[in-house]
């Protein structure tokens, strides 16, 4: 994961702030902390969901929910886990329901849901492979889309293609597909419902209308017409385009390193990989920050994220990569750590 690690190590020297926690806790976790204040209050469920004894977390990347509560999570696998397994269902309960994916061991990155007619599936990136696939809930490929070699971007001079490694994707009303090349050349890939390819947009640079690290994607449809917003990773910053890849603007000051974007009733909830959560309102302002972490330097990020479990601290998140609110406005956040972290910041006020 070149470009992961290689921005955030270049990027952490900002200090940290310290989580606003509310309520009382310790490692035993016999009390949640609670984080935020006014309308935005959750309890902070670390180590969310029982996995079976044959599986163990690799980083924790991605996750969602499906219409019948069930949570989603894709993780890269860790090397002592017997099973392969890079997709973990659980119930709304916790409790393990089935696993499989594990021919995306390694790469297991960004994970999407969305409903087809009375159907739904499921869109998963695998940096380490160059894959997008669309996936029934159970696993039946549907169609998987491999090295972009339709778009001039990629055709490659003096012999060498062009890095390929999608991060995320986001789908548009229409059933277009849009691919983030955010651990690649920093490109965005159009392709039509029928998996076909449409246009190549942003490409690697800091000026408007070019991207660094474009790691998550979301067509927000709050506004009409619909918009594709982009977390330009490494630039820090969020930037919107239109359908057809022009730039429009971008949106500044909200979070440091963006991930990527859940949505409900107007609110976006974006993993912020530099320790901290945050919620945007419908106006896209910052409403709250959530379980930001402490660590002021690289070193103290590094030692805290590679460290055993019981070392983190409740109520402070280390490497936020993936959010999604679930149907009754909980959060479910997945984090970049060698072990892997859920947490279920559950709803209180």
């Amino acid at each position: 994961m070149k470009v992961n690690r290689r921005n955030f190590l270049a990027t952490a020297g900002a200090a940290g702030v310290a989580p606003l926690i509310l309520g009382a806790t310790n490692k035993a976790g016999s009390r949640a902390p609670i984080l935020g204040e006014g309308d935005y209050q959750y309890e902070a469920i670390h180590d969310w969901g029982t996995l079976p004894s044959n599986i163990r977390y690799g980083n924790t990347h991605g996750v969602c929910e499906d219409s019948q509560a069930h949570i989603y999570v894709h993780h890269t696998v860790h090397s002592t886990s017997e099973s392969p397994d890079t997709i973990v269902v659980f119930d709304r309960g916790g409790k393990f329901v089935r696993s499989w994916g594990g021919q995306f061991k390694g790469g297991a990155h960004g994970l999407s849901i969305r409903k087809e007619g009375r159907e739904e599936f499921l869109y998963l990136c695998d940096f380490e492979h160059g894959i997008v696939t669309k996936r029934t809930l159970k696993g039946e490929e549907v169609f998987t889309l491999g090295y972009p070699a339709e778009s001039p971007a990629y055709q490659g001079k003096n012999g060498m293609a062009p890095s390929y490694r999608p991060t995320n994707v986001a789908i548009a009303p229409n059933g277009d597909i849009y691919v983030g090349d955010g651990y690649g050349s920093s490109y965005i890939n159009q392709y039509n419902p029928k998996a076909q390819f449409v246009r190549t947009f942003g490409g690697l640079g800091k000026e408007a209308g070019q991207l660094d690290c474009p790691h998550g994607l979301w067509v927000d449809t709050r506004v009409e017409p619909p918009v594709l917003v982009v977390a330009d990773r490494s630039n820090e910053r969020l930037q919107r385009f239109t359908l057809d890849g022009k730039h429009i603007d971008f949106i500044l000051g909200t979070t440091k390193m963006p991930c990527h974007f859940g949505e409900r009733n107007g609110n976006v909830v974006i993993p912020d990989l530099w320790s901290k959560v945050v919620i945007l309102d419908p106006a896209n302002e910052a409403v709250a920050h959530l379980g930001n972490g402490d660590y002021s330097t690289r070193q103290d990020w590094r030692k805290a994220r590679e460290q055993a479990r019981d070392t983190f601290i409740p109520g402070r998140f280390l490497c936020p990569h993936g959010a999604c609110f679930d149907h009754e406005g909980n959060i479910f956040v997945v984090e970049w750590v060698e072990v892997g972290r859920i947490t279920k910041l559950r709803k209180v006020a």
